[in-house]
């Protein structure tokens, strides 16, 4: 899945072209690649589509004979002419080791076909004389609209060549049925998480409205009335919420909060009656309006 929707970056090239590429080539070498560059004709004034789509030939070249055949050998050769940029990246036969070597993966070389298609080239690649080619022409003047990638064909890098696999079917299907994949697994927990959110809503103002104190009953409370007395006028439960500025209680004393109202859009929101009771008598009472 991450082959198949990973993105390259579309830097511009540091340098002209064939420096760009030399650098590249150079990075490689220096890392215990046995790599070797030759160039024909020269870059002049090459378009930016065509210096990144090269570069990103060569790249994807080398990176496949690293992870496919250590220890082979790897040339990249450039050729220019006043039209077009040919670029080939081919590995001769791995070493012999203990088991078979690993097959190219070929999810890379599927979007570097995208790439190169998109400013009128071509490319093939394929087993070669034991080992691997990946090879491109790039015009220098992209046609209008890109040409149509071909269901299948079997094409040769280079003069002699061997007949090369095709790009591996069905690429653009597989990457749109993971973009829907990927688009459900996203919406189904939003779509969750929306529920739950009004859920939560409904609880809280159903919470809420049972801890509300009419005011009416408020104004008829009296300092020293008994507990049992203001049963059937208090709230079946308290305010979940104490209010700001509610400050500590006092030795053997207890208040209790009750809220103004349920409503989030009233000015009273948040603001709450306080009824201490000590010995199980009213002591005092107030409306908290921070």
């Amino acid at each position: 899945m991450i082959g198949v929707l990973r993105e390259e970056s579309e830097g511009p090239p540091q340098g002209s072209g064939d420096s760009d590429i030399a650098r590249l080539v150079g990075d490689a070498a220096a890392s215990g690649l046995a790599v070797g560059l030759s160039v024909d004709g020269e870059a002049a004034r090459l378009p930016p589509a065509v210096e990144r789509a090269a570069h990103r030939v060569v790249q994807e070249g080398l990176t496949n004979a690293a992870k496919h055949a250590p220890g082979a050998s790897v040339s990249v050769e450039l050729a220019h002419t006043a039209t077009e940029t040919r670029v080939v990246v081919r590995n001769e036969a791995p070493e012999a080791t203990a088991g078979p070597p690993p097959g190219p993966g070929g999810r890379g070389l599927v979007g570097l076909d995208e790439r190169v298609r998109l400013v009128g080239g071509a490319l093939d690649h394929g087993p070669h004389d034991g080992g691997f080619v990946v090879a491109a022409r790039l015009p220098h003047r992209a046609p209008a609209q890109p040409p149509p990638r071909p269901a299948g064909r079997a094409v040769s890098p280079a003069p002699a060549g061997r007949a090369l696999t095709p790009a591996p079917a069905g690429y653009g299907k597989a990457r749109r049925r993971v973009r829907r994949t990927l688009l459900t697994a996203l919406a189904a927990p939003l779509a969750a998480g929306a529920v739950l959110l009004a859920v939560v809503g409904m609880w809280e103002t159903v919470a809420a409205s049972r801890s509300v104190l009419d005011p009416r009953d408020y104004a008829r409370l009296r300092v020293g009335q008994d507990r049992t007395e203001l049963q059937e006028v208090l709230p079946e439960r308290q305010s979940v919420d104490r209010p700001a500025g509610a400050g500590p209680e006092e030795r053997g004393v207890t208040c209790e909060f009750y809220a103004m109202t349920a409503d989030r859009f009233d000015d009273r929101s948040g603001d709450a009656y306080r009824l201490c009771f000590r010995d199980g008598r009213l002591v005092s009472r107030d409306a908290l309006t921070p």
